[in-house]
């Protein structure tokens, strides 16, 4: 049995965060689906209020806890101190550094950790979730990548001759997002009506780019992309909602998109948790959506996590008008087929120990 060590990035800070959570869930679990140990390695970062950190680090736990994890969890602090002492949370250093030995891979998506914790394991391997910017990030020094054994992207053309961003001297692995399809079930419900997502609508926020021999900062989030179909609900009799995670000062943003009759969910209430997260999804019709700005620039051919989700659960994604209504249920199961066929967490991860520990 492989012992495989998960490192995700801002988990514990982020307890609110039900759909980021699931981002790294389906790796840990697929992979303790295959027989594996899996572990959970990840960096906390104290803010100004104890309380609130306590808070968030009990939510977190809990949510562990819940999902098999107990006694596998290896939260740690870096000191802000000369020698950034590397110091753990319920568990002692010793204890913690006996699993890194003996783990076969640390699978890991914190892209700037500390090198001192890939040291110790057999193999290491990074998973790229934002390619094509994760690209631009190294070859413009805005990230700093400790060297791995194995370089994986979910982005299909990173590193092949049709991505207009370099490849950094790098062998990328293609892989696609998984999801356990055995925690996302197949939910046929006709009465749900609303296609939805979930955004942050600041998420993505500015991308530094070289034009000409100057730095160039760009618009990424997803406020300008939604805002570019601010006029889509008014051309269907289908109701539409987003789910955003909106900021105090976006209240002429909100009034805007309900005058073009989009329906606007609070994302803290529809993913606080996993279970909301999930339930918000398979109560929806479908998926309608849109991509940050620079991943139609870059052309990095991905799928997200959260489409994934709604395809697992039988939800039709939807990015243009495709007929999805005039036959609804064949087109719900067509969606989970297409999960099972090309996203089941049993196959993406037997590829990624394959290729990272061969």
């Amino acid at each position: 049995m492989a012992t495989i060590v998960v490192s995700p990035f801002d988990v514990a800070n982020f307890p609110a965060g039900g759909g980021h959570f699931w981002v790294y869930m389906q790796y840990v679990q697929g992979l303790s689906r295959l027989g594996c140990e899996v572990y959970w390695l990840e960096q906390f970062r104290p803010g100004k209020d104890p309380d609130r950190d306590s808070c968030a680090m009990t939510t977190f736990f809990e949510h562990m806890e819940r999902f098999g994890l107990a006694g596998r969890v290896l939260l740690y602090t870096l000191s802000d101190k000369e020698d950034g002492a590397i110091e753990y949370v319920g568990v002692n250093r010793h204890e913690a550094e006996a699993v890194l030995r003996r783990a076969d891979l640390v699978l890991n998506f914190h892209y700037a950790i500390d090198p001192r914790l890939l040291a110790c394991a057999r193999r290491t391997a990074l998973v790229d979730i934002d390619p094509g910017l994760t690209q631009l990030w190294i070859s413009t020094g805005q990230l700093r990548v400790p060297p791995h054994d194995v370089y994986f992207t979910i982005g299909e053309t990173v590193g092949t001759a049709a991505a207009p961003f370099p490849d950094c001297g790098l062998e990328w692995v293609h892989i696609h997002p998984p999801v356990c399809l055995e925690l996302w079930p197949y939910v046929h419900d006709p009465r749900c009506v609303v296609f939805s997502t979930i955004a942050g609508w600041w998420s993505g926020k500015w991308v530094k780019v070289i034009e000409g021999g100057k730095e160039v900062c760009s618009d990424n989030n997803k406020r300008v992309s939604f805002l570019q179909y601010a006029t889509l609900p008014e051309m269907t009799g289908q109701p539409l909602e987003l789910a955003l995670l909106l900021a105090d000062g976006d209240v002429e943003d909100r009034r805007l998109l309900e005058r073009h009759r989009w329906r606007v969910a609070d994302a803290r209430e529809v993913a606080s948790s996993p279970a909301r997260y999930q339930a918000y999804i398979q109560g929806s019709r479908g998926e309608w959506s849109c991509a940050k700005p620079f991943f139609v620039g870059l052309q990095n051919a991905w799928v997200s996590d959260r489409t994934v989700c709604y395809l697992a659960s039988g939800k039709p994604v939807v990015v243009q008008h495709t007929g999805i209504n005039s036959d609804y249920e064949r087109q719900c199961r067509a969606a989970r087929e297409i999960a099972v066929a090309y996203f089941d967490a049993s196959e993406v991860l037997s590829r990624i120990l394959s290729e990272a520990l061969s």
